[in-house]
């Protein structure tokens, strides 16, 4: 699969279905997409089953690097859409349409070797925060050993979500691991039986998914809302989408095929 570099920040990736295009294909509309690193997953699903829905009538290629990188990109009419995980801000640049196409969970998780079952909000901030320091303090921690704490970088909508559901009005430490993705948090709390981090439902495989308040993160607790940690995704667009951007757009909130593929690990809009 093809590899670019944007900036430095995101990986450029050709949807792979485009290898199988004909000639002619260069004649076809391109939608370019970057951003969240929890809608990519998503996004690649939908795109691929768009792209055979209508008999390959447009090619996309899609690129991470943070909700921030995805809404700047969009603004600066570098890609169609900018994807992200995160609410409008008022510091966002003008005339951008925050599209909402599903909901994600936001789960803490730990390693396998260390099963806390279950963290209230107090002991998120406490922990999160840098104030609880060692797992002997954590009530139903398994080890004995300094907390690593995993979290995002500040371009990051799950680092926003987070910020703003679990933690209010307390801040992430500055100790924490800072990630540039919600693989690379899944990888090293993996990877650290004292580690903690949070990451989109879609990456707590090989890890400890942790009950917030005493819900456990799931799919079936996110669809019906008992589960808290709950946030929007969004695919913005530089004022109201037109063309085949608005198709796409469109096709992902109104298709029972989307809806279907959308609710194998999000919730899809009601």
């Amino acid at each position: 699969m093809p590899r670019f570099t944007i900036r430095g920040l995101a990986v450029l990736v050709a949807l792979c279905v485009a290898a199988a295009l004909p000639a002619a294909a260069s004649a076809k509309p391109v939608i370019t997409m970057s951003g969240s690193t929890s809608v990519y997953p998503l996004a690649v699903l939908l795109a691929k089953s768009y792209v055979a829905s209508c008999n390959h009538c447009v090619l996309f290629k899609l690129a991470q690097g943070g909700s921030d990188v995805g809404v700047n990109d969009v603004a600066h009419n570098k890609v169609s859409i900018g994807n992200s995980s995160r609410e409008p801000l008022s510091t966002d640049p003008g005339g951008l349409v925050f599209n909402k196409i599903a909901r994600d969970a936001v789960c803490i998780i730990t390693n396998k070797s260390n099963k806390i079952a279950n963290l209230s909000q107090a002991q998120v901030q406490s922990v999160f925060s840098g104030r609880v320091r060692n797992w002997s303090q954590v009530p139903g921690a398994t080890i004995k050993s300094p907390i690593d704490l995993y979290s995002r970088t500040s371009t990051s909508g799950t680092a926003d979500a987070f910020s703003k559901i679990f933690m209010l009005p307390y801040s992430v430490s500055s100790t924490s691991s800072q990630k540039s993705s919600n693989g690379q948090v899944q990888q090293g709390v993996v990877g650290d039986s004292a580690g903690i981090g949070y990451v989109s439902l879609d990456f707590v495989k090989g890890a400890n998914p942790v009950s917030y308040n005493g819900v456990p993160c799931n799919l079936r607790n996110a669809k019906s809302g008992a589960y808290g940690g709950v946030r929007n995704f969004y695919m913005v667009t530089r004022g109201k989408a037109t063309g085949a951007t608005a198709s796409w757009i469109k096709w992902i909130q109104t298709s029972s095929a989307a809806k279907k593929i959308v609710a194998t690990d999000w919730v899809p809009l009601a």
